[in-house]
């Protein structure tokens, strides 16, 4: 029997399904270990032990759980004494206080177990002298890090990290909550809504998005609508921009949704966009949204910024961040082309699952699983 000891920061049920199928695995026992509560702009969740074939325990850390770089948890063994790992899976970043806190303990109670990291970090960016330490003592605890994305293997190798470094997302869909959309009535694209999920921060790029509707909406698309689901610190900003652009009246502002009702807001989409745009700390590590779209057969289309491409890679459309007439030309070429919108959907569907579906994540990390304890 091995025996994984699982960290990982997760918000909700949708992304903890990964977990449920490396447990229901055989000689696999689970010990999950999340943060007690989270809050960001999208939710706030105080974390309950839930029915599940493995143990949890909820733990409450010093700092935001929400900062994966300067909070550590309020432990001082991780279990690690009486449960005995094999494999201690931490979904924390290298340069983190929380990797380099679960690295010590690893050394002084378990020393024989692997150690396997994640990164999302897909910008080779400044660290200083302190962060660099951190950085060199985790890596070289590590026996593994799995990369959310090609960028993110490529940072680490230039690194130094010689250790395998496969391409693997920490968190991927849930199939059990997104599923495909049920078929839409005839005429209903008479009126098509455009969408978007997420943070309402200007690294998402809302306003190219604006920008680009209220041109459509003037031109080809008159009875067009534009929901935004989510929260943020530009929410106000984006508002008065709507109202600038005159299109107050066809853009709707929705709260955020906890997963379940976002799949099924999701089927009330024609297209969904990520208009993500590069800052000099930051560029899209995945985008989950459209990855969840695709599960549900929504068409989408996002910028270039980041990982955007690597995932929509055929079953989407893309567009140079920023730049309003090449996404403006995107939404209304896909739109107008029904036979495009059924193509893109059966793609974008197939290779979420291919690629991205919590149980793909989960076969993919229990090989790695089954190679350490050979």
């Amino acid at each position: 029997m091995r025996r994984i000891l699982f960290i990982a920061r997760y918000r909700d049920l949708t992304m903890r399904r990964k977990v449920d199928y490396l447990a229901a695995s055989e000689n696999t026992e689970i010990l999950l270990m999340t943060p007690a509560y989270w809050r960001d702009e999208l939710l706030e969740v105080k974390q309950a032990t839930v029915q599940a074939h493995y143990r949890q325990i909820a733990l409450s850390m010093y700092g935001r759980s929400t900062d994966p770089h300067r909070a550590i948890y309020q432990t001082l063994d991780f279990a690690m004494r009486s449960f005995r790992p094999q494999i201690i899976h931490a979904e924390e970043e290298p340069d983190s206080l929380s990797a380099l806190q679960i690295a010590w303990t690893r050394r002084l109670f378990a020393p024989k177990a692997h150690l396997l990291l994640h990164t999302w970090q897909n910008i080779d960016r400044q660290k200083s002298l302190g962060v660099r330490w951190v950085m060199d003592r985790t890596l070289s605890a590590a026996d593994l890090v799995f990369c959310a994305n090609q960028q993110a293997a490529a940072i680490l190798r230039q690194r130094g990290f010689e250790r395998p470094l496969p391409i693997l997302p920490a968190v991927g869909v849930d199939t059990e909550i997104f599923v495909p959309c049920p078929a839409r009535p005839s005429g209903m694209e008479e009126a098509p809504t455009i969408g978007y999920i997420g943070r309402f921060v200007q690294e998402k790029g809302i306003e190219t998005l604006l920008c680009a509707f209220a041109e459509l909406h003037r031109t080809t698309l008159p009875h067009a609508q534009l929901r935004l689901i989510g929260n943020g610190p530009q929410r106000a900003s984006l508002i008065a921009l709507a109202a600038e652009l005159g299109i107050q009246r066809s853009v709707e502002f929705r709260a955020p949704l906890p997963p379940i009702e976002l799949a099924r807001a999701l089927c009330d989409f024609s297209v969904l966009v990520l208009p993500s745009r590069t800052t000099s700390v930051w560029k899209e590590q995945l985008g989950r949204v459209l990855l969840e779209a695709m599960a549900c057969g929504v068409p989408v289309i996002g910028s270039n910024s980041g990982a955007i491409p690597e995932v929509i890679g055929d079953a989407g459309l893309t567009f140079p961040e920023g730049n309003v007439s090449a996404l403006r030309a995107a939404i209304a070429n896909l739109l107008g082309n029904p036979v495009q919108c059924v193509m893109l959907a059966k793609r974008g569907r197939q290779r979420m699952e291919n690629h991205y579906s919590q149980r793909h994540l989960a076969d993919k990390t229990l090989a790695v699983y089954t190679q350490l304890c050979q």
